[in-house]
């Protein structure tokens, strides 16, 4: 409405690049990658012990928090528990691709492999 009033009522022009000067085109297609320049590594650690240790940390500081009397960061911390609900689930349903029993997912919970099927096999 507003360029009708002021007389600015220029079409629109397609601004159109010849074939191979796009941004797109210059990108490397799927397939042109040489397999000797990307040998296969294997895929470095970046999660130990510490960083589960750092984890545990951040936990137990954020709990402080709640417990200090900010009530509003309680549904965080329950999202914090569904989170990690979550990566569970997948951690199980990772180890099991990798030929894992369920007796020693068990067994390093400290719950029968029942209750371990139980509860992770849907995932």
């Amino acid at each position: 409405m507003l360029a009708q009033d002021e007389g600015l009522t220029a079409p629109l022009r397609i601004v159109s690049q010849p074939d191979g000067t796009s941004p797109a085109a210059r990108l490397p297609r799927p397939g042109t990658v040489k397999a000797r320049l990307t040998a296969k590594r294997p895929r470095r650690q970046v999660e130990n012990d510490e960083y589960g240790a750092f984890v545990r940390r951040i936990l137990r500081a954020y709990s402080r928090r709640v417990g200090d009397g900010d009530v509003e960061a309680l549904v965080l911390l329950a999202g914090l528990a569904q989170e990690i609900d979550a990566a569970m689930a997948e951690a199980v349903k990772g180890l099991r691709a990798h030929g894992y029993s369920w007796a020693e997912i068990g067994a390093r919970l400290g719950i029968s492999r029942q209750a371990a099927q139980q509860r992770w096999s849907a995932s």
